[in-house]
């Protein structure tokens, strides 16, 4: 299986795939129910938590409306630091400005602190291209990288394996990478755990280039911060020369203040914990202490086209706590694989088709990867409504236009059926808009009901495949209120 998604057939397509792979269900099952438990013990300690809550929205909110601003100063304050700032349109670019910087370092190879944005633009392949390989230093990103497979959860990325499935890709492929894994180590966490130490160390000792995302910005200040569990952050943020971190444009907050109410929202929704193990700040460059070069990569990629949708910008307040995944009942099933892209589960579903600007089957596909039950909206911390954000992606999808209004670069190709669904809304909002011919059509479906099929023909048998058709009432509700509490038709 190879690290990219490029060539992912739709979601429903990969997801009948995936939920017929049993370990696969048992791994999640296990995996997101353990999380969430914990998540909800973690919430219910703090009485104020539904105030943080609105707290994080607003503060989110307000710097999407004023994000030019907040850039500008950031870029001030890191300039000021003695850091560089670089800017960055798409992937290309942002791939382009970080090889070059590595390659004017002389150095052929960097460490990473796992970073969803460099997954984003394919920046490992990207170096790989230019001959410079790039060690992810995170436990669960070095699993997915060392078994060539693909991250599938924002929060734990190699929640599809199991120990033993971790033990065989350590045994088989940590060789190629650098020290081996001891020949009799077994499937025991804190054997694998030791394994992946002693094989990161020496990478730690020896790197001269950091490369790493940020979990905020603050502009106020120019500095940059990363929360993390198991100190491989601290060790690529402070060991290399040379640090380059790749930031999507919406992880700027106004003040360093402001840190105190996603510092409490953001390990409670993700890992579960009062606070993160590891929170890693710099601002700039300090002399004797850390690196002495660091450039920060400010990358826009599809976020300025999805600022402009009124309602499809909600997703930018996304803080990554994977919260959304594990209570989702399709991501549950099916896995992030299914999703096509390093954003899975119901914020992928939002996220992706708003930033990829393709016309492929798979976004086409995402805003459709959800029942709509709002367990996600519940227990995000930022109080993203993804539920409303994937019925209006779904609008666009079958209107065939933009997923996002001011931009021309998002644009969604309706999939299969779709056609077909839009001809049947344009006949529901011609019967809806005329009480007479929607009267009619009641009684009409009330009468025939014994003869009405139990699924539905053509394109519809997508939709009754998996469920049951809704019984027709012997009676229309119109005709009940009329008879129970009197009236007439003409008084309607």
């Amino acid at each position: 299986m190879s690290g990219t998604y490029l060539g992912m057939p739709s979601f429903p397509e990969a997801a009948r795939e995936a939920v017929r792979d049993t370990t696969l269900r048992d791994n999640l099952r296990h995996a997101t129910h353990t999380i969430r438990d914990k998540r909800a013990r973690a919430v219910a300690e703090l009485d104020d938590w539904p105030a943080l809550r609105e707290a994080g929205t607003r503060i989110k909110d307000h710097t999407l409306r004023h994000l030019d601003r907040y850039l500008e100063q950031l870029e001030a304050a890191v300039t000021a630091a003695g850091g560089t700032v670089h800017w960055a349109a798409d992937a290309a670019e942002a791939n382009a400005i970080v090889t070059r910087l590595v390659e004017e370092t002389g150095e052929s190879e960097v460490v990473k602190v796992k970073s969803m944005a460099t997954q984003e633009i394919g920046l490992n392949e990207a170096l790989e291209a230019a001959s410079i390989r790039a060690y992810e230093t995170d436990l669960a990103e070095l699993i997915v990288q060392l078994g060539r497979d693909r991250p599938s959860h924002i929060l734990v990325p190699a929640i599809h394996r199991n120990r033993a499935e971790i033990r065989d890709i350590f045994h088989a492929e940590m060789s190629a990478w650098g020290r081996p894994a001891p020949p009799t180590m077994t499937d025991t966490p804190a054997e694998l755990a030791e394994a992946a130490r002693l094989h990161l160390r020496e990478k730690f000792l020896r790197a001269r280039v950091g490369i790493s995302g940020a979990n905020f910005m603050v502009a106020e200040t120019g500095t940059l911060v990363v929360v993390e569990s198991e100190g491989n952050g601290r060790m690529c943020l402070t060991l290399p020369e040379t640090l380059i971190s790749v930031v999507g444009i919406e992880k700027v907050i106004p003040t360093f203040r402001d840190l105190e109410v996603f510092l409490q929202l953001l390990p409670r929704s993700s890992t579960a914990e009062r606070m993160n193990p590891y929170t890693s700040m710099w601002t700039g460059t300090t002399d004797g202490d850390g690196p002495s070069a660091f450039h920060l990569v400010l990358l826009d990629n599809g976020r300025t086209d999805t600022l402009a949708d009124d309602i499809g910008r909600q997703a930018l307040r996304c803080i990554r706590c994977s919260a959304c995944l594990n209570v989702c009942p399709v991501y549950e099933r099916a896995g992030g694989h299914a999703y096509g892209s390093v954003y899975p589960g119901p914020i992928g579903a939002i996220l992706s088709p708003q930033l990829r600007g393709t016309t492929s089957d798979i976004d086409a596909s995402l805003p459709y990867a959800s029942s709509l039950c709002g367990a996600c909206y519940e227990v995000c911390p930022v109080a993203i409504d993804i539920p409303e954000v994937l019925v209006h992606l779904r609008e666009r999808v079958v209107q065939g236009g933009p997923a996002v209004r001011g931009g021309n670069r998002v644009v969604l190709k309706p999939a299969k059926g779709h056609a077909a669904e839009r001809a049947a809304m344009r006949a529901a909002r011609w019967a809806f808009t005329r009480p007479g011919v929607l009267r009619t059509g009641q009684r009409l479906a009330s009468r025939t009901r014994r003869l009405h099929p139990r699924s539905l023909p053509g394109p519809g048998r997508a939709w009754s495949g998996s469920r049951d058709l809704p019984a027709v009432p012997a009676e229309p509700f119109r005709d009940w209120w009329l008879r129970t509490r009197g009236g007439s038709e003409e008084a309607e």
